[in-house]
């Protein structure tokens, strides 16, 4: 058994400097490429997240801003719709003004057709009764004439 004990501690002495080798391999593993490497790794994680962060918050800024162009338009919308509305409006009333007065001139004209028409009737009918009564005056003279006057 002495024999495998100083076997085993000629090889565990021979294993020494390939420990020690190994303990240094890592060290500067670690330190070499290891921590840099998480470094990287952890700066383009930051990054990404930071610009997916800008990015989500790029797009709820132009989200914001077309939620305001859209009232805009709308308000746009609706005072373009008043203003139609009011000229529609106006236009109705200037036109509802217009045929009122188009009304009262057309009745006044009515009224002076009728006032016309009336004197033209009564002088008519002042011309037909004098014409009616020389007409009979003529014919009761003809009628009363002597007989013979009318062949001579």
């Amino acid at each position: 058994m002495d024999e495998t004990l100083r076997q085993l501690g000629g090889l565990l002495l021979g294993s020494v400097p390939t420990i020690i080798l190994m303990a240094l391999i890592y060290f500067l593993y670690t330190v070499v490429v290891h921590k840099p490497l998480s470094r990287v790794l952890e700066e383009r994680r930051s990054k990404t997240e930071g610009a997916v962060e800008k990015s989500r918050a790029d797009i709820a800024a132009a989200e914001a801003r077309t939620a305001e162009y859209e009232q805009s338009l709308r308000e746009a919308r609706a005072a373009i719709f008043r203003a139609q509305e009011a000229r529609r409006k106006a236009a109705l009333d200037a036109r509802a003004s217009v045929m009122n007065e188009l009304r009262t001139k057309a009745q006044a004209e009515v009224r002076a057709a009728k006032l016309n028409i009336e004197k033209d009737r009564e002088a008519a009918q002042v011309g037909l009764q004098g014409e009616a009564q020389s007409l009979a005056t003529e014919i009761m003279q003809r009628v009363l004439e002597p007989a013979g006057a009318e062949r001579g």
